[in-house]
């Protein structure tokens, strides 16, 4: 297995996969356009556009991919992106998602789909809710992201011994990758208290080395919940909204989340909630507090008491 992994010596997207996993997209945009010129391999530029389309669409640039899945001779890889970026701007259409899904099963059918393809297959199967299938798209281990989002997979089953064999073949391919480091967070965060500060740790080699961004922040707010320490998260979620736009869906439930534990009031939560459900209405987290207020209001009906 570790062998066929094509990550081994640093290349000329290094730099940009690293700044891409870490959440900093706007700096991968910026690297992928600065690369631009140099001379690589084909399957090198193929990659580099990829995670150009990728960091477009965590913009929420949606359109751009959509465009550059259409244009004359898109890769299979980018038109998968295409099919991600439509499936994420169809919310309410079930139609529209489903032919997405069913765009990315005939993709996967070709004998030579890439793991790029099965990268993205993967993505949106876990959105759609499809978790086997997203698994089988993944598990074989091909590339250190399928092994990455197999981990998360796993920690999604709670099969935290599964998760921490695929954390040991990323150390085993690339102990200093990125996503090896990712992943020793991931798992410290879920196995829970005991091994939470060993996560701290970890977000903060990388925020050093390379800079704080809402996806770190948001790990680090998370250890430091995990650890009882509520206050630290806070101000890892403060940092997040003074120097990004502290808008993402991850801060605000993280910010819910956090003043409940906190005690801090309805004054308090009461608009982050709102905001969440005008701007992320189809999020898990939304959808689940819909449902409890929804059996809330059932039940309070059975006392109320005529006028």
């Amino acid at each position: 297995l570790l062998s066929t992994l094509t990550m081994a010596e640093p290349d000329d997207l290094y730099t940009l996969r690293a700044q891409f996993w870490m959440g900093h997209y706007n700096l991968c945009l910026d690297e992928a356009k600065a690369i631009a010129r140099r001379p690589m391999s084909p399957n090198l530029k193929l990659e580099r556009e990829e995670f150009l389309q990728r960091a477009a669409m965590a913009l929420g640039q949606f359109d751009k991919v959509v465009n550059a899945a259409a244009a004359p001779g898109a890769s299979a890889s980018i038109k998968a992106l295409g099919c991600r970026a439509t499936y994420e701007t169809s919310s309410d259409d079930e139609g529209a998602k489903q032919q997405v899904i069913d765009e990315l099963k005939t993709l996967l059918a070709d004998n030579e789909a890439s793991p790029s393809v099965q990268l993205t297959a993967s993505h949106v199967f876990l959105q759609a809710g499809m978790t086997r299938e997203a698994l089988q798209c993944v598990h074989l281990g091909s590339t250190l992201e399928h092994i990455s989002v197999s981990l998360q997979i796993y920690l999604k089953m709670d099969r935290l011994d599964l998760a921490a064999e695929q954390l040991s073949l990323l150390k085993q391919a690339d102990e200093d990758s990125v996503l090896a480091q990712l992943g020793s967070v991931y798992l410290a965060i879920a196995t829970g208290s005991s091994t939470a500060a060993d996560a701290v740790h970890h977000l903060s080699s990388l925020s050093e080395q390379y800079g704080p961004s809402p996806l770190l922040l948001n790990l680090s707010a998370t250890s430091h919940m995990v650890c009882g320490n509520f206050e630290k998260a806070e101000e890892a979620l403060d940092e997040c909204r003074s120097e990004f736009t502290g808008e993402d869906v991850d801060t605000l439930v993280n910010t819910v989340v956090c003043y409940q534990h906190m005690g801090k009031g309805l004054a308090a939560i009461s608009p982050i909630l709102a905001k969440l459900k005008t701007s992320y209405p189809n999020h898990t987290f939304c959808q689940g507090l819909e449902r409890v207020e929804g059996a809330f209001e059932r039940e309070a009906l059975k006392y109320k008491v005529a006028a």
